[in-house]
């Protein structure tokens, strides 16, 4: 989880996004919305979604595996909403729940 995180971060700071880490361990409502805004059809069949979950406003973009192939095929920008020229701000959302697990939320001026 640890290295998922990593990689996420050093993505971000690469290129310039602007980004906040919030941590959520302590808050049930947070945690809640995570859970409540991830599309059914992308939950897990077991157990809580896996880190990092990543999400434009409200809008869903995906999980760690779909940030990776979006990174691989060059795709990463449009995969997070963002033009890649577009300076943008990115809170980075923390939640220790047996290890780390965090959700990345993009806030758009």
């Amino acid at each position: 989880i640890k290295k998922r995180q990593q990689d996420v971060v050093r993505f971000l700071e690469a290129n310039r996004i602007e980004f906040e880490e919030v941590d959520i361990t302590m808050s049930e409502e947070k945690r809640q919305w995570m859970y409540k805004n991830i599309p059914e059809d992308r939950q897990p069949a077991q157990g809580n979604p896996l880190p990092p979950q990543i999400f434009s406003d409200d809008r869903y973009c995906g999980d760690y595996d779909g940030f990776f192939e979006s990174k691989e095929s060059n795709t990463v920008f449009s995969f997070l909403g963002l033009k890649p020229s577009l300076a943008s701000k990115v809170s980075v959302i923390w939640q220790t729940f047996h290890g780390i697990l965090e959700i990345l939320r993009l806030n758009f001026p």
